[in-house]
């Protein structure tokens, strides 16, 4: 099992939700506001105002799924997410060794 992290556009959200929905077996995914900065080469802030503008608005993107869904869930977020700009963002997969769906039973009920 893995886990898929991504950091993309807000814009992207609603395009990357339809693509994935789209995909036998999506487990689905959990969304969180980030923000960031990356590297300008050459260029660092020059005073506080710059340096507070100088991270971006992004969401990061988290799904826990097993093996055999990673690949063709990583090529659809990267697909959905590219503009070709700096700041597109980032995907990257992480090992899950144990998950657990977490679920209200009524008493009595398995």
């Amino acid at each position: 099992m893995k886990e898929i992290r991504a950091v993309i556009r807000p814009q992207k959200l609603p395009r990357l939700r339809e693509v994935l929905r789209a995909v036998p077996g999506f487990p689905g995914m959990t969304i969180s506001k980030a923000s960031g900065c990356g590297t300008t080469a050459g260029h660092m802030p020059s005073n506080i105002r710059e340096e507070l503008v100088d991270f971006s608005n992004k969401l990061r993107i988290e799904i826990v799924t097993p093996d055999e869904l990673v690949d063709e869930l990583v090529e659809r977020i990267v697909h959905v997410a590219s503009t070709g700009q700096t700041g597109d963002g980032l995907v990257w997969v992480v090992d899950v060794e144990r998950a657990v769906f977490i679920r209200k039973t009524m008493k009595g009920q398995e």
